[in-house]
Order: C-alpha cells, then sequence, then structure tokens
C-alpha cells in the first residue's frame, strides 16, 4: 500500500492507477492459453507520454517490473504481469495524430487499432498494409512489439517493414526518438529494429510514425482445391514467383472443421489454397494454370470483391471453426515454403500420437504456418498433453530449418524454444543489448531473450 501511494503521488492526480484487487486480474494475461501470469501490484491506464515516463522512471527507482500491455490480443503471454509488477495499459493512447499524405506518413499513438487506422488513410487514397488476423482489436504499439504478419505480408512485408520512427520511454522514464520519418536514413545504428519485435524488453513506445503507399487495386481472389497437401505445395514456388499479395493454405483437418460448422462445399478435398493478386486478373489466370498443372481438382476466380469475400471465407473461419471444438491453443511456427508438406505430415503423427485435434493452416507463401490444438475444457490431461503438442511441433519446425515464431513474439511460453535455435554467443550479444537499454532488468523481465 505504501508503495502505490507513493506512486499515485509521483503521477499526479489526473493519472488513473487501478489497484482493486477484483479488476487487477483482467489486465493481468493476453490470450495465451498456457502462459502463467503474476499479480501486479497497480495498472496505469496511461493517458500520455508524460505518465508513462513518471511511471517508469519511479519503477527504475524502486526497482519495480514494468509490463506494458495494449488490446491483450497476443498469443505467447508477453503482455502477462509479473508478481509484484506495474502493468502500463497503452489502450486509452488511441490518438492518429497527422496523416501526412504528401510524405506519406502518420504518427499514431501506440493504442491506435490497426484497422481503424487504415480505414482513416483510406480517406487519403492510402493504405497501411500489415494486416494480421486481430487487426480488427489488435493495436499499433503490439504489432510493433511483436513484429506483427499477416496475409499480405507475402507481398508487403511485416510490420517492420512499414514502420519509420518511434517514440520511446527508455528504463530510467527519460524518452528518444529512434529512426526517421524518412524512408531513407543511414546516419546512425539502426536502433529502431531492435526495438520492433522486442516485446516491451527494451523499452515502452509511445507513438510510432508509419510509412504509407498509395492504396491498391481491390484484389483478385483465386481458390484452388487439392486433394492432398503434397501436390498443392508443389505449386507453392511458382506461385509464389508471380508476386500475390496473399497466398494461403487450409489443411484437410481444418477444412472438415470448417464444414461441420459452416458447410462450404469441401467435405473431399485435402487441401485449400488461397491466392489473391492486386495487380490484374491475369496474373490469377496463370496461377490456375499453374495449379491445374500440379492436379488441382478445381480453381477458380473472380475480381469481383464480393466473390472475393466469399472465397476467403474458409481462410477466416479456420480458427474460430476449430476453438469452437474445444480450448484452442494457437501455434505459430515459421518453415521454408518447401518444408511446409513435411511440416503437415509430422504435425498429423503428432495429433494421432498424442490424441488430440490438430489443424493447421497459415502463410503459405512465406511458410509462416499456424497449428491449432483442440483439447476439451477443463481436461488437464488432455491440456500437458497440448503442451507437449505444442512444444513438440516447434522442435519439428527448428529442424525443417524454420523458427519458433513467424509473427506472435516468444513472450514467455517459447523462451526455451529461443534458446534451441540461438548460439551462445548470440544469446549473450542479446543479453548485452538488453543490459545497455535497461540496466536494472525491470522491462519486462523472462520475456523474449534467452
Amino acid at each position: 500500500m505504501e508503495i502505490t501511494a507513493a506512486l499515485r503521488n509521483a503521477l499526479g492526480p489526473d493519472a488513473t492507477l487501478i489497484t482493486d484487487p477484483t479488476i487487477l486480474p483482467s489486465y493481468s494475461r493476453d490470450q495465451s492459453q498456457i502462459a502463467k501470469n503474476g499479480t501486479p501490484i497497480a495498472v496505469l491506464l496511461a493517458k500520455n507520454e508524460s505518465e508513462i515516463s513518471a511511471a517508469v522512471k519511479f519503477a527504475y527507482e524502486h526497482n519495480i517490473p514494468v509490463v506494458a500491455r495494449g488490446a491483450g490480443s497476443g498469443l505467447s503471454g508477453g503482455a502477462n504481469a509479473i508478481d509484484g509488477s506495474l502493468i502500463i495499459s497503452l489502450e486509452k493512447m488511441n490518438q492518429i495524430i497527422s496523416i501526412d499524405s504528401a510524405n506519406l506518413i502518420a504518427d499514431v499513438e501506440p493504442g491506435v487499432i490497426n484497422l481503424d487506422l487504415d480505414k482513416e488513410v483510406s480517406k487519403f487514397g492510402l493504405a497501411y498494409l500489415p494486416d494480421p488476423a486481430s487487426r480488427e482489436w489488435s493495436t499499433i504499439g503490439g504489432n510493433v512489439a511483436t513484429n506483427a504478419g499477416g496475409m499480405c505480408c507475402v507481398k508487403y512485408g511485416v510490420t517492420s517493414h512499414h514502420v519509420r520512427a518511434v517514440r520511446m520511454v527508455t528504463s530510467d522514464g527519460s524518452v528518444v526518438t529512434l529512426g526517421t520519418a524518412l524512408k531513407k536514413s543511414v546516419t546512425n545504428l539502426d536502433l529502431l529494429h531492435l526495438i520492433i519485435g522486442s516485446e516491451g524488453t527494451l523499452g515502452i513506445v509511445t507513438q510510432v510514425t508509419v510509412g504509407l503507399v498509395v492504396r491498391p487495386k481491390p484484389a483478385t481472389t483465386l481458390i484452388a482445391t487439392f486433394s492432398s497437401i503434397d501436390s498443392a505445395m508443389k505449386a507453392i514456388p511458382e506461385l509464389v514467383a508471380l508476386g500475390p499479395s496473399m497466398l494461403e493454405v487450409v489443411d484437410s483437418t481444418t477444412l472438415r472443421a470448417v464444414e461441420e460448422w459452416k458447410p462450404l462445399g469441401f467435405e473431399n478435398v485435402g487441401t485449400v489454397l488461397l491466392f489473391q493478386s492486386d495487380d490484374s486478373p491475369e496474373v490469377c489466370a496463370k496461377a490456375v494454370t499453374i495449379a491445374e498443372r500440379h492436379g488441382a481438382i478445381d480453381a477458380t476466380y473472380s475480381d469481383d470483391p464480393r466473390d472475393s469475400a466469399d472465397l476467403i471465407q474458409v481462410r477466416k473461419l479456420a480458427y474460430p471453426a476449430l476453438e469452437r471444438k474445444g480450448a484452442a491453443l494457437l501455434d505459430d511456427v515459421c518453415v521454408p515454403i518447401s518444408q511446409i508438406s513435411n511440416l503437415v505430415t509430422e504435425v498429423e503423427k503428432i495429433a494421432a500420437e498424442s490424441g488430440l485435434l490438430i489443424g493447421i493452416f497459415g502463410h503459405a507463401g512465406d511458410g509462416n504456418m499456424h497449428p491449432t490444438i483442440v483439447y476439451e475444457h477443463g481436461d488437464v490431461a488432455a491440456e500437458q498433453r497440448a503442451v507437449q503438442a505444442f512444444n513438440s511441433i516447434i522442435k519439428v519446425a527448428q529442424k525443417l530449418g524454420g523458427t519458433a515464431s513467424g509473427e506472435h513474439g516468444i513472450g514467455s511460453i517459447k523462451v526455451d524454444s529461443a534458446k534451441r535455435e540461438t548460439s551462445d554467443r548470440v544469446t549473450e550479444l542479446q543479453r548485452s543489448i538488453k543490459k545497455v537499454f535497461d540496466p536494472k532488468g525491470i522491462l519486462n523481465p523472462g520475456k523474449k531473450i534467452p
């Protein structure tokens, strides 16, 4: 009580500091099913950079762990509380500060919802392209923290390709700007890209300058069905060479879950590929030829936006269709595109051995796949098998030349997995960087860095 009273005094009367023990749990974890969380001493609903600076300075002086959070939509425990920590919620810092259509940039606060930003800049004929599946509720700050991807990143890249600069509160409460609004600048070391994807372990981002583009033309969408994952994956290299703006895959297990919920006509299909191009319909015509050459059962496309929405519905329904069958543990691994078929085969073996339902869908164009493990709610033994399967899938991905996470982050649940693919020297370098930015180790301790 004494420390929270002192914190209130340091923040001033206008700050919103939550200490009610009945409310604190709602700010103590993200959406991860398996990540553990502690109990914070307080939650600051930050309204501006000054409050964050004052709070972090206080935490630095009193050796209090600090965990920043946005919408809490993460899936790795990256925003989970630690016992005795101060949670700084950025949800109230949700203003689009400025849109500069001449220089194709926007300045935003970290609590701005991804899709809200894209809708606002669309009024200027522009687009903010990173499109994580959670874009309707995830925040720009959270996207920066994990370097979020999405379906369009096969062509347009992940969040780091679209961030020009950030303002950030460092571990002692001071404020720095990293990067520049300019598209090109090599004056300083590229500290900006140390921050993107660092999951709040190096500082707390308070403002983001993002790059915008002229809004692409409406996409033409192709859907192709195959009898097996092997035949579908053989088409991927040629389809990638066409420069798609989206290239997604849905496996047979997931298709069955979708059909049980909302029948779309995929009863006897082994795999679905979805391909989009915002260049021209002719690209999709070429994609049809490629798909058919590799044994597609059926392949069709349309440049009508209404048809496109219908065609990609199966991908949109993938996770909720699996989730409705039980507790869903969504994994996130990335493998070379040539190894996607092998990943699916190995995951099917893990599913059979564990007795669990595991569906796979994801970004076939860059190898970022989302195996989703389903088990019965409240079944402790099944949950333990699910966690074992989760870790086994990561090991399989790593053996196939892949990585523990493509876009969801390491958080607290994949730190050991990250160790397996990180050399001792690289681990040492990362810890050294952490110490420079955060000498007392108060910023999101125990997360991200092995």
